[in-house]
């Protein structure tokens, strides 16, 4: 294969060339999956890629003013062609390094350094436009094309963004103000997205300024998100940390996020796109992780969901400082559902809203929307919740042509700071027991609750 003239013109001392051979044998990040029962059974295990070159190594400059964009281009152009000999790493080193966007490939860890910052350029014509996703027919904000995000692939097999603690940092500041004042010319890029592929893992870096999304996995499965730290203003605008959409086999655990909208938030496609397309999210599981939504919701399901979302386990949760808490989201036209969902061992502080389920929530792609598309929410578990400071307990309003049902509160104590109206039910059929303050009477008939307590317990995976 013909290498890249940038690679050509490059010559080396023997330091580098030592350097380099140490590279090679450096231990890279690569998915291993060994058969286990739950989505967090598959785990990234540490053996070495064959190959590692240095991004140095393809002209580099990491003083955060170089644009970098070709140099990680062809960086991975050159190791694309190790994708059938055990695949390769991209190393990138300490320093600040300014790129656009850029593409990986199949079984390649993108290994970011302590020290290292990939710069997400502040120039739009530096980020590539793409198609809108099928499952949503337009951009999440405009009709018509995207930008692509800062780091992406599609149909790729065995890849890793990992570092030791590097940073990430998409400068997100001059979107969300084009966002803000109508100036965007397409929807927002995110930083980290991949399409339609599988064994993925994103694990031990630091996220910083999104445009608009940190992570999102679309159309994937067997993916694994772990021990990341996500950070974005309070004031930014719909800033949202992990985004598992129409994806199965999801893992995220042992991370920080804190951000202007929702921490993690689950989609499946909008109205008749989702529809038509097709593709649910399931089969996620979400432990061990700290979160804040200054405006949005710390978990949030939908609210586009219009393939639906089934099957997810929440535990081991710390929410903090935020909006609200965990909310499903949903309206008329959506079609789609969300269901059999278990949270449980949550800790709730300074919370506005501690639960919400809306049945109004979201608008549409365009006027094709099918109004008679009526969502279902079904078999929602939330068990061993503690609260504090927390202004009111839940808000559950359901759709009179379809009231969510089977919605089960277990062993649920909030420290109210309203003690008037702490909740608001209406078009909802549920149980609850141990739970304080007393919720609305529609929560004391659904005899369903106990089986999918039995059936999902907190100690069993999905």
């Amino acid at each position: 294969m013909k290498m890249p003239e940038s690679v050509l013109r490059i010559a080396f001392s023997p330091f580098q060339v030592a350097v380099l051979l140490l590279l090679a044998l450096s231990i890279a990040i690569r998915i291993d999956a060994e058969e286990s029962s739950g989505v967090c059974g598959f785990k990234p295990s540490l053996k070495p890629r064959p190959h590692s070159v240095s991004i140095l190594e393809f002209g580099a400059v990491g003083d955060g003013k170089t644009l970098n964009t070709l140099a990680f281009q062809n960086a991975i152009f050159y190791l694309k062609s190790f994708t059938d000999k055990g695949g390769a790493q991209l190393y990138v080193p300490p320093g600040k390094w300014l790129t656009g966007s850029f593409s990986l490939t199949s079984h390649l860890t993108l290994f970011v350094e302590k020290g290292a910052v990939i710069l997400g350029s502040q120039d739009p014509s530096h980020w590539d436009l793409v198609d809108p996703l099928p499952s949503y027919g337009r951009g999440i904000e405009l009709p018509g094309k995207r930008y692509q995000s800062l780091i992406n692939g599609d149909m790729l097999h065995d890849v890793v963004v990992t570092g030791d603690n590097g940073t990430i940092d998409g400068q997100g500041s001059v979107w969300w103000d084009w966002f803000e004042s109508h100036s965007l010319n397409y929807s927002r890029p995110h930083l980290v997205e991949f399409t339609s592929s599988d064994y993925v893992v994103v694990s031990n870096l630091t996220f910083l300024n999104a445009p608009a999304y940190s992570i999102h996995p679309v159309y994937c499965s067997n993916v694994v998100v772990q021990n990341i730290s996500v950070s974005a203003p309070g004031e930014s605008p719909y800033t949202i940390g992990i985004v598992p959409d129409s994806s199965n086999n999801v893992c995220i655990e042992d991370s920080r996020i804190e951000v202007g909208y929702d921490a993690i938030s689950l989609k499946s496609g909008w109205d008749e796109y989702g529809i038509a397309y097709d593709r649910p999210t399931t089969d996620v599981y979400i432990r061990r992780v700290c979160l804040q939504s200054s405006s949005g919701s710390s978990v949030a399901f939908g609210s586009e969901m219009s393939g639906g979302i089934s099957n997810v386990h929440v535990e081991q949760v710390h929410i903090y400082n935020s909006f609200s808490g965990i909310e499903f989201r949903t309206t008329k036209g959506r079609g789609g559902y969300i269901k059999r969902v278990i949270i449980s061992d949550v800790e709730l502080k300074n919370i506005n809203t501690a639960f919400g389920a809306i049945g109004d929530c979201g608008s549409h792609p365009d006027d094709n929307f099918d109004p008679n598309a009526i969502p279902v929410l079904d078999q929602i578990t939330l068990q061993g919740v503690i609260g504090s400071n927390i202004t009111m307990a839940g808000n559950f309003t359901g759709l009179a042509e379809s009231p969510f049902t089977s919605l089960c509160l277990f062993n649920v104590s909030l420290a109210i700071r309203n003690t008037l109206s702490p909740w608001t039910c209406s078009n909802v059929v549920g149980f609850s027991e141990s739970v304080s303050p007393e919720p609305c009477p529609e929560l004391e008939s659904s005899s369903v609750c106990y089986s999918l307590l039995n059936s999902y317990g907190k100690s069993t995976d999905i």
